[in-house]
Formats: C-alpha cells, sequence, structure tokens
C-alpha cells in the first residue's frame, strides 16, 4: 500500500509540475522518457536475471504449475477488453493492452504512454493501481467466498511481492507458492505482451 502511494504521489507532483510551468522547455523536446522507458527495462531484467531463486522455479515448473497464470492472464485480457466495449474511445486492443498491465503498473503504464498516449497511460497507470489495492482490501472476503486462488488472481502481477503477505495470510503456505509463480510469470509477460497488443 505505501508503495501505491508513493507512485500515486510522485504522479500527481508531476501533474503539478508540468501544469505549474516552472519546468524547463528543453526538458520537453528531448526524449528523455524513452531513455527512462529503457532504463526501466534494464533494471527489471537485471532483477529478473538476478533473482535465481525465481528462474529455478520456473525452469523446474512443469505445465500444471502454468495454468494459473495462463488463466490469470487470459481473464485479465478478455475483461479489460470487454470493458472496452463500455467506453467508447478506447478500442478492444487497446483495453486489453491495458489488461496486460497485470497489477505492473510502474511498467505498463510507462510504455502504453510512449507508444498509445499519456492517456492511455494513466487509464493502465489507475487500473493496475486499483487491482493491487483491491487485493489488499477484498483478499479475505475472495478467498473465502470465491477460493483461495481468486486473491491470488486479482493480485495479478503483485501476487507475488506487494500483495503477497496478505495472500498468504488468507490462502495459506502451499497457495502462497503459487502466488509467487503467478506473480513471477505475469511480470515476464508484461514487457512483450503490451507491445505485441499495441497497434
Amino acid at each position: 500500500m505505501k508503495g501505491s502511494v508513493i507512485l500515486l504521489s510522485c504522479f500527481v507532483l508531476g501533474i503539478v509540475a508540468g501544469w505549474s510551468g516552472l519546468l524547463p522547455e528543453s526538458l520537453f523536446k528531448g526524449n528523455v522518457e524513452i531513455f527512462v522507458l529503457y532504463s526501466l527495462l534494464l533494471f527489471v531484467g537485471i532483477g529478473v536475471g538476478s533473482d535465481t531463486k525465481a528462474l529455478r522455479s520456473i525452469v523446474r515448473m512443469n505445465v500444471r504449475g502454468l495454468i494459473v497464470p495462463l488463466a490469470v492472464a487470459l481473464g485479465s485480457l478478455a475483461g479489460a477488453g470487454l470493458v472496452s466495449f463500455i467506453l467508447a474511445q478506447i478500442s478492444f486492443r487497446d483495453g486489453m493492452a491495458v489488461g496486460a498491465g497485470f497489477g505492473y503498473y510502474s511498467l505498463s503504464s510507462i510504455l502504453i504512454s510512449k507508444m498509445s498516449g499519456e492517456e492511455l497511460g494513466v487509464i493502465a497507470l489507475l487500473s493496475n493501481i486499483f487491482r493491487e489495492v483491491l487485493t489488499i482490501v477484498l483478499a479475505p472476503m475472495l478467498a473465502r467466498y470465491l477460493g483461495k486462488l481468486a486473491p491470488i488472481a486479482c493480485g495479478g502481477a503483485t501476487s507475488m511481492d506487494t500483495t503477497l503477505p496478505i495472500i498468504h495470510r488468507h490462502v495459506g503456505t502451499r497457495f502462497a507458492v503459487v502466488s509467487v509463480i503467478n506473480g513471477i510469470v505475469l511480470s515476464m509477460l508484461v514487457p512483450f505482451l503490451v507491445p505485441f497488443l499495441l497497434p
């Protein structure tokens, strides 16, 4: 929750700084954001590559271990795509691209902003933050009424880090392992799926 608040605060601070006109115009003329994006992707890659435990668990994982993250990925894409029919200004593919963030707001929102503009990037940022916050708030009810996989599915990519403590508390250790694998697989899909889905 703390990470989400910090991220939203930085976002609001950026809006205020841009709106105030106090920043130098040279900042907007260069390709600063593309270098930030490349740096973020580099550090995401370093993070995934340096986590040898996570990589080993994926290598050892059988087909059955992939069922949960693949079901979550398909459900997220389908659900976000269907919501696009309600919002006339968002195409089906754009909706699916937002859903392909799987809760990984820091990466997906920057990718979408760069490829499809700030408006869709902000939608991606907020929808993926809401996904994390809803998981933290609703995990007890989801586990009780919909089963132990429900909070894991709701958490998406965050099920391996920020929402893992609350998920573990309500689903137990056995399902916490599924939660970590789900988060790892979905996090690895984001940098490939989002650019693939955007025109």
